[in-house]
């Protein structure tokens, strides 16, 4: 063999062995999204998240991330908080450069990012998975299962759902002539109530409550009202959802204690209930926020029924 033949030859089994250590490429699936069913890699290694309801969901399912957005998480996600973990931007904008250093295989936005997925799509794979306020519950299981799919979390994507939709189903029964509920969110000292199909409607929709009020305005920050707008309405229930305390500086409840909410049956029957802010306002359809949120309104049901003795 001639040495030019032997040079060829050396460089193609070279070649094949190169070849052979070089990971093969990820399979595709296909997967529902807010925006219509979308391809990605199976099991990405390096994702990004912007949104905290697909944080809390790829939490629960086990999942690790390599960059959050700069934002002041709840107890059970402060760790994201950290500053082991890389920042990413905020919510409502991404840091680019950051982004195109992590040279991500997939990110994640949704609710108050999803304004940046074109922008995040021109660097990486980007999926929206942002929460139908329309049909809230349906939509978050989706998500999850979607999630499930991506990252081969299936069975536990499965598990989780099945608990939760046992659990809503409970609290639904239990909702059935428990009475009529108004749901408000307070912040500085204005105050605003939310209503069926508003982004607190799965209370109405899927929980199984009455609205006290179902002609409230929906809208994404609520229906402004004041503390003779509640007096009218004359809730049997009142959830409150306390912005503010999110943040650590919470004020609904001494905002609360006055003459004319003190005059409704909510008030009198000790049925007023304030919500985890965290987990409604700030992350909401992840799988362990709304299984908290199922579980704690079932609890105040309970404990009311031992308080009348029911």
């Amino acid at each position: 063999m001639s040495l030019s033949r032997r040079l060829v030859l050396a460089a193609l089994l070279a070649c094949s062995g190169l070849a052979s250590t070089l990971p093969a490429s990820a399979a595709e699936i296909t997967v529902a999204t807010a925006r219509g069913e979308a391809k990605v890699a199976e099991q990405p290694k390096t994702v990004l998240v912007y949104d905290l309801t697909s944080l809390d969901t790829l939490d629960a399912l086990g999942v690790s991330v390599a960059g959050v957005p700069s934002v002041k998480y709840p107890p059970y996600l402060a760790r994201y908080g950290e500053a082991s973990v890389p920042k990413i931007g905020s919510l409502f904008e991404p840091d680019l450069e950051a982004v195109n250093a992590a040279a991500p295989d997939l990110i994640i936005v949704g609710g108050r990012s999803a304004p940046k997925f074109d922008d995040l799509a021109g660097i990486a794979p980007t999926i929206d998975l942002t929460t139908d306020a329309t049909d809230p519950l349906a939509s978050a299981e989706r998500n999850a299962k979607t999630l499930g799919r991506i990252f081969g979390k299936e069975p536990e994507a499965k598990a989780h759902v099945d608990k939760l939709n046992a659990s809503v189903a409970a609290l639904k029964e239990k909702a059935a002539g428990a009475g009529k509920v108004l749901i408000v969110l307070t912040t500085g000292n204005k105050m605003s109530a939310y209503g069926p199909g508003s982004r607190f409607g799965i209370v109405h929709s899927a929980f199984g409550f009455e609205a006290a009020d179902p002609t409230l305005t929906v809208a994404n920050h609520g229906q402004a009202v004041s503390f003779e707008f509640i007096a009218k309405v004359d809730p049997d229930w009142l959830f409150v959802i306390d912005r503010d305390a999110a943040i650590g500086q919470g004020a609904a409840a001494a905002m609360l204690d006055n003459e004319l909410v003190a005059k409704t049956k909510a008030w009198r029957e000790k049925r007023v209930v304030y919500l985890d802010p965290a987990r409604w306002y700030l992350v909401s359809g992840g799988l362990t926020a709304l299984q908290d949120n199922v579980d704690q309104l079932s609890q105040a049901l309970d404990a009311a029924g031992t308080r009348t003795g029911g």
